[in-house]
C-alpha cells in the first residue's frame, strides 16, 4: 500500500501543472462569461427601456427575466468543461505513452521499482480518477461564486432565481459530471473507471505485441463493450423483456465488475510476462 501511494503521489505531481492550468482556465473563462453575458443583457435592457422608452413590463414580456441557466448553456461555461474533458481523455493515453516514448524510456525505471508492477496500473488509474473528481469538485466550489457575481450584476426585477441543483439537472453536460445523488455518482464514475481500465489494457496490449497489439486492443475493447451491454441485448432481442428493471440493472453491474476484473487480470499478465525490462 505504501508503494502504491508513493506511485500515486508521483503520478499526480507529474500532472499537477496541467491540472492547475485547467482549473485556472475554467474559473477565468466561466467568470468572464458571467460578466459578459450579464452586461449584454443589461445593455439591452438599458437600450430598450431608457433610450427607446419601452415600458419595463413590456421589456420583460418580450425578453424575459435572465437566469443563470442562460450563462451555463453558453460557450463561455461549457467550453472550459469540454476542454477539461478532452484534456483528461488525451491524458489517459499520454500517462502511459510518455513513459515509453520519452528520451530515456522512463517506463523501464518504473517497472524496475521494488513493488508489484500492477501498482503502476492502479496508480495511473487513480491519478486519472483524482483529476476527474478534482475538476468536478472545483466546478461545484466555484458555482456559488459565479452565481453570486451574477446576482450582484442583475437586479432582482430582471432576474429569475434558480437553485444550483435545478440548473445542473437542466444541463445534461453538467449532470453527467455532477450527478444529483450518491448512487448516480458511483454509477457514472464507476463506468468511467471501467472505460479507463479497458483503454489501459488496450494500451498494454499494443505495447506488448506492437502492430498485432493494435488489432488485439481493438478486439479486446469491442469484446469488453459487448460483454457489458450483453444483458441489455439479451433482454431486448432474446428474452423479450424477461427480467425486471432491478434485475437487469443488477446484471449490468455484475457484468461490469466481471469486465473490470478481466482488465486487471489481463493487465497483470501483460505487465508481468510480456513487458520485459
Amino acid at each position: 500500500m505504501k508503494n502504491y501511494l508513493k506511485l500515486v503521489n508521483f503520478e499526480f505531481n507529474r500532472v499537477a501543472k496541467l491540472f492547475a492550468v485547467l482549473l485556472g482556465i475554467t474559473f477565468a473563462a466561466q467568470l468572464a462569461g458571467v460578466i459578459i453575458q450579464a452586461r449584454r443583457y443589461l445593455n439591452n435592457a438599458h437600450e430598450m427601456i431608457y433610450i427607446q422608452m419601452m415600458p419595463e413590463a413590456e421589456f420583460l414580456d418580450t425578453w424575459g427575466r435572465m437566469s443563470f441557466l442562460e450563462i451555463v448553456r453558453s460557450e463561455w461555461f461549457l467550453g472550459p468543461i469540454a476542454l477539461c474533458i478532452a484534456a483528461v481523455g488525451i491524458y489517459i493515453f499520454f500517462i502511459w505513452y510518455r513513459d515509453w516514448l520519452g528520451k530515456n524510456t522512463f517506463i523501464y525505471r518504473l517497472l524496475m521499482l521494488p513493488t508489484t508492477r500492477l501498482n503502476l496500473f492502479y496508480a495511473k488509474m487513480t491519478t486519472i480518477l483524482l483529476i476527474t473528481l478534482g475538476l468536478a469538485g472545483f466546478q461545484l466550489i466555484i458555482f456559488p461564486v459565479e452565481i453570486g457575481v451574477f446576482n450582484m450584476m442583475i437586479p432582482d426585477e430582471f432576474r429569475r432565481n434558480l437553485g444550483m441543483l435545478e440548473i445542473i439537472q437542466n444541463v445534461p453536460e453538467l449532470y453527467m459530471i455532477i450527478p444529483a445523488s450518491f448512487i448516480q455518482l458511483v454509477l457514472f464514475y464507476g463506468l468511467g473507471t471501467l472505460c479507463v481500465a479497458i483503454i489501459f489494457t488496450g494500451i498494454l496490449l499494443e505495447r506488448s505485441f506492437k502492430w498485432k497489439g493494435i488489432i488485439a486492443a481493438i478486439l479486446y475493447g469491442a469484446a469488453a463493450a459487448f460483454a457489458l451491454i450483453s444483458p441489455l441485448l439479451l433482454q431486448d432481442y432474446v428474452l423479450d423483456g424477461f427480467f425486471y428493471p432491478g434485475e437487469l440493472f443488477t446484471l449490468v453491474i455484475v457484468m461490469g465488475l466481471i469486465v473490470f476484473a478481466a482488465c486487471i487480470l489481463m493487465s497483470r499478465f501483460l505487465l508481468k510476462k510480456k513487458i520485459n525490462v
